[in-house]
């Protein structure tokens, strides 16, 4: 079977939903997030407005919290069943995708929005960069200019918390990661308490086991999403954002990445193309994309970052 016949036998799995068609879905429900909300939500180079959310991302917050409603309804009543007691566990939701695609602005959305449904009062959002490793052990292991790669991530920490968040443990607690400092703070914590959902956002998060014998942290997920767009629509995401934090993060005498704030429009375009031809692109190719169409949602974004069309797994 060729790569074309592949993909098409894997796009089957879904059903296709065009923007308009989805933002019917919208009908009657009331955006419960003002435009200063939203402002504060979207991250850098987003072109996130209530038009936006109300169309595409309200529905797929309804959409979530009916799936997670539904789940634990299933959980109470397999409990019913067996003759046990109820012992119904957080409902989890990855989201995936590339650097610069937007995803940790649509993990924040949904967490927003998801929190707004009465099924789904209580939302936790954790990232995967708190489970990279720290920059001295990726030094340690001559990998720092991998970093972002599978391999620069502890996957067992990362699939031990998870599992700790499904077994209905009271309190886990998940690394916490600065991109100020570029590295993981060692005396700092997330915590989540038995939310009624955890959102996990993160590159590799729906990557399969590394071996037939381990467990996958996406083995771990009840729903999936995708954040897709075409690669030289992310490029020039990327180097944009680059600019824009040039002015601001980077201009912080904490940041790691000062040494690029006094960088001319040239010389800042060229160091951002290449930190995404030498790493994130490979990255992308080799390791995000090809985990696509594990997701149980794809959301395939435009050139000016809304979203065109919304594929849904096909149950």
């Amino acid at each position: 079977m060729s790569t074309e016949d592949a993909l098409a036998t894997l796009d089957a799995r879904y059903r296709e939903i065009g923007r308009e068609e989805w933002a019917r879905l919208a009908s009657g429900m009331a955006n419960p997030l003002s435009e200063t909300e939203i402002v504060q939500l979207r991250g850098l180079g987003d072109r996130l407005d209530l038009a936006e959310v109300r169309e595409v991302y309200l529905p797929l917050s309804r959409l979530l919290s009916t799936y997670a409603e539904n789940t634990k309804r299933l959980g109470a009543e397999t409990a019913e069943f067996l003759r046990e007691a109820d012992s119904t566990t957080p409902f989890i939701v990855a989201v995936a995708g590339s650097v610069a695609v937007g995803k940790s602005t649509v993990a924040r959305l949904l967490r927003e929005l998801m929190s707004r449904w009465p099924g789904t009062p209580r939302v936790e959002l954790v990232t995967t960069d708190g489970f990279l490793y720290p920059n001295a052990e990726l030094e340690r292991r001559g990998i720092m200019h991998r970093k972002g790669f599978p391999e620069s991530y502890d996957r067992r920490a990362m699939v031990d918390f998870l599992t700790q968040v499904k077994s209905g443990a009271p309190e886990v607690r998940a690394p916490f990661y600065s991109h100020m400092r570029y590295d993981i703070i060692s005396d700092a914590h997330v915590t989540v308490r038995r939310p009624d959902v955890v959102i996990v956002e993160g590159l590799n998060v729906l990557a399969p086991p590394a071996t037939p014998n381990d467990v996958a942290v996406s083995d771990l997920f009840d729903f999936s999403i995708y954040v897709d767009a075409d690669v030289t629509h992310i490029e020039s995401w990327f180097v944009d954002r680059f600019l824009a934090l040039r002015q601001g993060a980077f201009s912080n005498p904490n940041s790691f990445f000062k040494v690029f704030a006094d960088l001319s429009d040239e010389e800042a375009v060229t160091a951002a193309l290449g930190f995404w031809r030498d790493i994130n692109l490979p990255n992308l190719r080799e390791n995000v994309e090809p985990t696509r169409h594990r997701a149980r949602l794809i959301l395939q974004k435009g050139a000016d970052h809304t979203v065109e069309r919304v594929q849904l797994r096909k149950l």
